[in-house]
């Protein structure tokens, strides 16, 4: 509980020295338009802002959205070196086809390295997949933040996702990061109108069944419609990168 006190005490000093309330932004998110809350943050926030993107089952719908309403905001894409082989060929046709600051992050302990080191962490329970998010995810994350030199981090993060998100607000101080959820509030049929208005192309697994996107290793196609156990052996859903860190240097 102490702890717990003192880490809010450091977001609301975080919050006062960015002079940006969360609260008060998130409600004056909540009534505008996805396209107008990308408006309003690069209008405040400018070059304080990072996003992100997995290029991930609705990848293209963010990419769209900061390719007509904020431009400049640099995008990072964690690659974990584990992608599907279909992820890196639909990353390639969205880059052509929104052309954003794309920066390009990967872990600093390869691939090999890792499993040789520590096995197939993605295999070993929760505690094992958790560390794992911290180095091909979390760590990358982080230090793209750094060296982009951003504190307010846009992610197409969306409540209906999973049980995890449901009661998240547009905007959360996280430690030192601003993190902020232009889509929150959009169901899946709202996803898929727009897919069908601005003509997006799908990422070439939603066909094959996946209703969310990670790591070949550790994703599977959904049995009922639902992300229930399809990611990690249904022993967790968050890959790690949207959930408060407790490793004392990172900022996200």
């Amino acid at each position: 509980m102490h702890e717990s006190n003192n880490m809010k005490a450091l977001e609301m000093d975080l919050a006062a020295e960015h002079g940006i309330d969360s609260v008060q932004l998130s409600r004056e998110l909540e009534n505008l338009r996805a396209g107008q809350r990308l408006e309003l943050l690069y209008g405040r926030l400018g070059d304080r802002l990072v996003a992100s993107t997995s290029f991930g089952l609705q990848a293209a719908v963010m990419l769209k959205l900061l390719h007509d309403h904020a431009p400049k905001v640099p995008v990072v894409f964690i690659d974990t070196g584990y992608l599907f082989q279909e992820t890196y060929q639909y990353a390639e046709t969205l880059m052509e086809m929104f052309p954003l600051d794309y920066r390009v992050y990967v872990p600093t302990i390869s691939a090999a390295r890792m499993q040789a080191l520590w096995g197939n962490l993605w295999e070993n329970g929760k505690a094992d997949a958790d560390r794992y998010g911290v180095i091909t995810k979390m760590e990358p994350m982080n230090r793209a933040l750094r060296e982009i030199g951003g504190d307010a981090w846009i992610s197409g993060l969306r409540r209906a996702h999973s049980v995890t998100r449901e009661e998240r607000a547009f905007a959360e101080q996280q430690k030192r990061t601003l993190k902020l959820y232009p889509i929150l509030d959009w169901a899946d049929a709202q996803v898929d109108v727009f897919y069908h208005q601005h003509d997006l192309p799908k990422h070439p697994l939603a066909e094959q069944g996946y209703v969310t996107m990670g790591d070949w290793h550790s994703t599977v196609p959904s049995l009922n419609g639902t992300a229930d156990g399809t990611r990690f052996n249904g022993e967790k859903y968050e890959c790690g990168l949207h959930l408060d860190s407790g490793t004392p240097d990172f900022q996200i």
